[in-house]
């Protein structure tokens, strides 16, 4: 079986965390006889074609190079809403796109289209299964189903979107129950992406009271809610802040300072995955206040890590984390509930190791490649069988 992925977030070198997740489906997929072939937009410094893991990825270029600067950066959609340039430059990303596409058809003839995220890719997806005549699977991440409910015109071209592809699949039954309510008449598959347990694993030794963020540095991630927490905090722990794509420190200095928290706080760019999983095995928690998450990602990835999550109860977070099971959970929004959970765990004896112990097993059933890999080979062979050209 040849499947055709279409992603515009994907790894721009071989450790990047950008998109990791599609990579590591398309290498689980192997296992499963299922040969990919990605397709992703350019960005200054990437090859219009290269191989990672034996997967190919081809680039496409859809505007003077000084504009491609729509992928990759988690910003696509403020700079679509912000600049007329951004909105042409999106209009053309998806014609290039479909284009690319068509001109690999001789080379690589596929039996299937998946697209991550229904916007652009799922509606390039539409295009192409009326072409070609395949069937489409579309996996929502989270970010695109907020886009969904951003506005009547976005809601109906999800629905028009959703409604032709032969299978929707959401990472977490949060954006399956969100995706149901704008479109009655879908029923996604909840079906994660795969996380490489070899490489998100326990070992070494923690610090004792050194507290994790990870991600963008807005509200829906939650960085405004755990410096309040910090600063209600009995404990006074230091906090490792790796920043998301899109972010600087510089965006919340001044709320930190105004807290009395600055001083605590110690700052990393955005890391490749092997040092990101040293991260996660280095501190005693990874905190994720975070709000409508899609999935929560990083919290599984920690949990691998046998690294115990504080997190809100809010989002794709719940399937993850079972509260005084595998984390502690706190109603959304609470800043308060959220320093006195970060006060216990820290005043445990253990300091949550055990949680972290039970968020590795219940995860590996979950995340682990080959359970992934059987999951989304069965939803292909499905579409590609009730499939009508």
């Amino acid at each position: 079986m040849k499947v055709l992925f279409l992603s515009h977030s994907y790894p721009r070198f071989p450790t990047d965390p950008v998109g990791s997740f599609v990579l590591r489906l398309a290498v689980a997929l192997r296992g499963q006889g299922v040969e990919t072939r990605v397709i992703a937009p350019a960005a200054p410094g990437l090859a219009n074609r290269e191989e990672y893991e034996g997967i190919a990825v081809e680039r496409f270029r859809y505007a003077p190079a000084r504009l491609e600067t729509l992928a990759y950066s988690g910003t696509m959609r403020d700079q679509v809403r912000a600049s007329w340039a951004a909105k042409a430059a999106l209009g053309s990303l998806m014609a290039a796109e479909f284009a690319k596409a068509l001109r690999m058809r001789s080379g690589f003839r596929a039996d299937l289209v998946h697209a991550h995220w229904w916007f652009p890719g799922g509606m390039v997806g539409t295009w192409l299964r009326r072409w070609w005549r395949v069937p489409l699977v579309i996996t929502m991440h989270g970010s695109d189903v907020r886009l969904a409910r951003a506005s009547r015109p976005a809601a109906a071209l999800f629905r028009r979107v959703l409604t032709r592809a032969e299978a929707v699949t959401t990472v977490s039954s949060w954006l399956a129950a969100e995706t149901e309510a704008i479109v009655p008449t879908v029923h996604p598959v909840v079906a994660p992406m795969p996380i490489k347990p070899d490489l998100f694993h326990p070992g070494g030794s923690r610090a004792p009271d050194t507290l994790l963020f990870v991600g963008k540095l807005n509200l829906q991630k939650g960085i405004e809610h755990l410096f309040r927490a910090l600063a209600l905090m009995r404990a006074r722990p230091t906090v490792d802040v790796v920043v998301g794509v899109g972010s600087a420190p510089a965006d919340v200095a001044a709320l930190a300072q105004s807290l009395g928290v600055a001083d605590r706080l110690r700052w990393f760019p955005l890391l490749p995955q092997s040092e990101l999983a040293d991260r996660y095995r280095a501190c005693t928690a990874l905190v994720m206040p975070a709000v409508e998450e899609g999935l929560g990602l990083v919290a599984a990835e920690a949990l691998l890590c046998e690294t115990p999550v504080v997190a809100f109860a809010s989002g794709g977070l719940t399937d993850l984390i079972v509260d005084g099971r595998t984390g502690l959970l706190v109603p959304p929004g609470d800043v308060a509930a959220l320093a006195r959970a970060l006060d216990d765990l820290l005043s445990r004896s253990d300091r949550g190791a055990g949680l972290g112990t039970a968020g590795r097993q219940a995860m590996l059933a979950t995340f682990g490649p080959d359970a992934v890999a059987t999951r989304y080979a069965g939803i292909y062979r499905t579409a590609i069988a009730g499939h009508v050209a």
